[in-house]
């Protein structure tokens, strides 16, 4: 299994950049590279505990689905997705919001995966898949961060720190 973390810090209040982190069009628009757009569950909007979305995108030049539900929910400091059907053997994805002190927020990501097929799956996570998803996070709080700074007055260049 693979497991890692990412810090982001956000010029913006932790409630703003939690919702952000809820939203499928904010999500959607961070991951336009690969194409990804929901397509079934919450389709547009904020999620909350017990919702579910699919998502459609193209990796490695292959099409995926993926459907994950909002497992747990603290407003506004954490919420959990883990996948219900899709291409890992396991993922789930804490998302955590703390305040700066400075009055943005701190965003704190822990991903656990497992691809499937045993030991060929482990060998890809170490090969390729752990570098990927975590530069496809980085993306996306990247664009989270833009967005989130635009919309309080932020001043941007604060940046996303990968731990």
């Amino acid at each position: 299994m693979t497991r890692f973390e990412l810090e982001t810090r956000i010029a913006a209040p932790v409630p703003l950049v939690f919702g952000l982190s809820l939203d499928v069009d904010a999500h959607t628009a961070s991951m336009a590279r690969s194409g990804e757009r929901a397509v079934a569950g919450v389709t547009t909007g904020t999620m909350s505990l017990g919702d579910t979305v699919t998502w459609r995108a193209r990796h490695f030049g292959v099409v995926w689905r993926m459907t994950s539900r909002i497992t747990a929910y603290g407003h506004p400091t954490h919420f959990v997705d883990e996948q219900t059907a899709g291409p890992f053997h396991h993922w789930r994805h804490a998302h955590h919001f703390t305040p700066d002190g400075q009055g943005g927020t701190l965003m704190r990501d822990e991903i656990d995966f497992r691809a499937p097929f045993g030991p060929l799956g482990r060998l890809a996570e170490r090969a390729a898949l752990d570098r990927y998803m975590a530069r496809l996070i980085r993306e996306r709080n990247e664009h989270l961060r833009v967005v989130a700074e635009g919309e309080a007055g932020g001043a941007p260049g604060i940046g996303a720190d990968s731990g």
